[in-house]
């Protein structure tokens, strides 16, 4: 039991340490890279902005066009002659 809870130490030490390394690195980023990488962000989220609109518009769309063959299919059936 007490092999066990060592290893569980070392590795969350280790962890630790890889998650510190990758913090100082972030901070050590020249203002170019930070502009680099803003504008890579933003690209990306403009094409999923982009994405999701078009998904809504295509469901509004069939939305409205089932609704309109609803309500045609309600006027012909009271326009219809009667037999």
């Amino acid at each position: 039991m007490r092999a066990i809870a060592q290893r569980l130490f070392l590795v969350v030490v280790l962890l630790t340490m890889v998650a510190g390394l990758g913090i100082a690195k972030a901070q050590d980023q020249s203002a170019g890279q930070d502009m680099k990488d803003a504008g890579h962000d933003t690209k990306q989220a403009a094409k999923k902005t982009g994405h999701k609109v078009k998904k809504g518009t295509k469901k509004a769309t069939h939305k409205t066009a089932k609704k309109t063959r609803q309500g045609a299919e309600k006027v012909e059936d009271k326009t219809a002659p009667p037999q």
